[in-house]
């Protein structure tokens, strides 16, 4: 057992919201969960001590109310009184009715035995942006937190985007007629019926390829943990040497395994541990191979556990390549497949060996955050149905398992392999919960999602935080990316009194504060030299511009013209510095970030942006 090495802080700043909240109202019934396991409740809100225990859902859904016994011979317009109550409810939650002439004491009866109490906030229903014969569904907290006029300048853009893309695919068939090669992207070359192709000659050599499975089991693995190192490192060893008898499954794990560490070196460290092979090209061949490799495996009609971790792997690895849409679509595969393979069922109720268990665990767990941010980045919901009820996998080294073992491995306390996986899976479980309703936010007020937080903080802290050594460099990142996550948490739902427009001003420096906390983290993780590896390469006011400009430098990703999601937090930083910087009062000058940003939002065009970088 290890020792605690980071004890767990007793008070942490940014929790005053949660301070006084000790005891909780109980209900008066019982929740589902409870009722259905048909075990005692003891009617606490958020959560039941029973569905705390056993990390279940808890959702308090009130009785619906007996039927009044009707005297021989009534009429029964009461009945017709209730149901046309009902349909103008229905009608005016939608925004199709006024208000007007609504009954408060009839709406909150019927309202209660409607809708379900949940533990956990949630975001409101989603808007249709609609708008030059193009309509989008957006049902993403953070589009709708940027605004109405954002999202529809998304639509806008998203659409004068394609129509380049269209114009430029016409003259490129035009001149040259239509290519024969791999497609963009492996579900529109399968969908297509892209011929299968021999990828023997991509193959490494055998030194090289020990040398990227090296670099992929230092700097990738520690991140997402989807393999089991032991095994995989055999299939490489034997593929590399005898290439021409690998199997379909294992090309596509061994060319994504090999793009995945290419992305993770730099320039200078590809040259030096490659040959003189650029990185560039070695990105555009394993990046083709890969995509080639799950066209050859039939990718989209897989139930081969090997091709779904190739198609993850490579997810990640190009998250920023695709388009925000046909990213979101590409992970929505992703999910389909795992769904169908039902990675979505946890695999020890179904009878599955305890190794094969534990690496659907793994595998599933990193198809949730997948899908989550692809979600986000697109302004759409998750993919990942509402009913899954797979477990966390266990807290253990990739030496306790192994594919004959017949008795399940038992969980260590302390720190493993999968620290950081586990770390950040148990702060998202409190969020990515199945069976939550779309409306329940109403239900919460803001000390239970603050003291919703505050359960799932002490948690993380003390399962994993606690054994973390700053001087290990994951455990360096595992603190700081749980503890970033949990203030982007509160910062979540505290923002919410700002759009409301009742944030007292402390509460507003509170929330400028936190944001400024979220800021240092990542700047601090950026500039860590032993956390190189990991990456996929004054005032307080002033000093929280300077941390935005650190920002905008470090992460290269915020000026590409295709994504308008950035393009939208461009024009926030630019209108955020108008309003703090009066010129006629504050003679400080215009950053260079920020008249960059300026250029390429006003003008609509990255040429200027291009020419500002070169001039410094």
């Amino acid at each position: 057992m290890s020792a605690p090495i980071a004890p767990t802080p007793k008070n942490r700043p940014g929790t005053a919201g949660a301070a006084g909240y000790s005891s909780h109202p109980s209900m008066a019934f019982s929740c589902q969960t409870c009722a259905r396991r048909k075990v005692k409740c003891d009617k606490s809100t958020p959560l039941c001590s029973s569905c705390r225990k056993g990390r279940l859902e808890c959702v308090y859904e009130a009785p619906a109310p007996r039927a009044r016994k009707r005297k021989p011979g009534e009429a029964g317009a009461d009945d017709v009184y209730e149901r046309l109550a009902r349909y103008e409810r229905v009608l005016r939650r939608h925004g199709l009715l006024e208000a007007a002439g609504a009954s408060p004491a009839a709406e909150k009866d019927v309202e209660a035995a409607e809708d379900p109490i949940f533990p956990l906030w949630n975001l409101p229903s989603g808007k249709l942006v609609v708008g030059q014969g193009n309509s989008r569904y957006v049902n993403s907290h953070l589009w709708r937190n940027l605004g109405d006029d954002e999202m529809e300048r998304m639509g806008d853009e998203h659409a004068a985007h394609h129509d380049d893309d269209d114009d430029a695919a016409d003259e490129e068939d035009g001149a040259v007629g239509i290519v024969e090669g791999p497609a963009s992207d492996p579900l529109t070359g399968a969908f297509l019926g892209g011929q299968h192709r021999d990828l023997l000659k991509h193959h490494p050599t055998h030194a090289e390829a020990m040398i990227l499975w090296a670099i992929y089991v230092d700097n990738v693995e520690p991140l997402l943990k989807v393999l089991h190192v032991p095994s995989v490192a055999k299939t490489i060893d034997t593929l590399s040497k005898q290439p021409g008898q690998a199997n379909k499954a294992d090309e596509c794990l061994v060319f994504a395994i090999y793009h995945f560490a290419i992305v993770s070196m730099s320039d200078e460290e590809c040259l030096q541990k490659l040959g003189s092979t650029s990185r560039e090209v070695l990105l555009q061949r394993y990046n083709l191979a890969t995509r080639q490799a799950l066209v050859n495996a039939s990718f989209l009609s897989t139930t081969a556990m090997t091709v779904l971790q190739a198609l993850v792997l490579h997810l990640v690895c190009c998250r920023n390549e695709y388009d925000p849409h046909t990213f979101w679509i590409l992970t929505g595969v992703a999910t389909r497949i795992a769904q169908r393979m039902g990675l979505h069922r946890d695999g020890e109720v179904q009878g599955l060996s305890p190794f094969d268990v534990q690496m659907r665990r793994r595998l599933f767990f990193q198809i949730l955050p997948l899908d989550g941010a692809s979600s986000r980045m697109a302004g759409v919901g998750v993919s990942i149905p509402d009913d899954w009820d797979t477990r966390q996998p266990l807290n253990i080294d990739d030496e306790q398992i192994w594919s004959t073992m017949t008795e399940a491995p038992v969980a260590r306390e302390g720190a493993t392999e999968m620290m950081f996986c586990l770390a950040r899976s148990s702060l998202g479980s409190f969020i990515a919960k199945p069976g939550k309703s779309v409306d329940a936010s109403k239900h919460l007020d803001d000390r239970a999602r603050e003291w919703a937080i505050k359960e799932a903080e002490k948690e993380v802290e003390e399962r994993y935080i606690r054994y973390c050594d700053f001087v290990n460099p994951l455990h360096m990142l595992t603190i700081s990316s749980v503890r970033a996550g949990i203030t982007a948490m509160r910062l979540r739902i505290r923002l919410q009194k700002v759009k409301n427009q009742n944030a007292t001003p402390s509460e507003r420096v509170d929330l400028f504060r936190l944001a400024q906390r979220i800021l240092d983290t990542d700047a601090a993780v950026l500039a860590h030299a032993g956390l190189d590896r990991f990456r996929c390469h004054k005032m307080e006011r002033e000093e929280a511009w300077d941390k935005l400009e650190e920002l905008c430098r470090n992460h290269t990703e915020l000026a590409q013209p295709e994504r308008a999601l950035y393009l939208s937090f461009g024009r926030l930083f630019v209108k955020a510095w108008d309003a703090c910087h009066d010129p006629l009062i504050n003679y400080k000058s215009e950053p260079v970030f920020i008249s960059t940003l300026r250029c390429y939002c006003e003008a609509g065009s990255f040429a200027c942006l291009q020419e500002a970088q070169t001039e410094d």
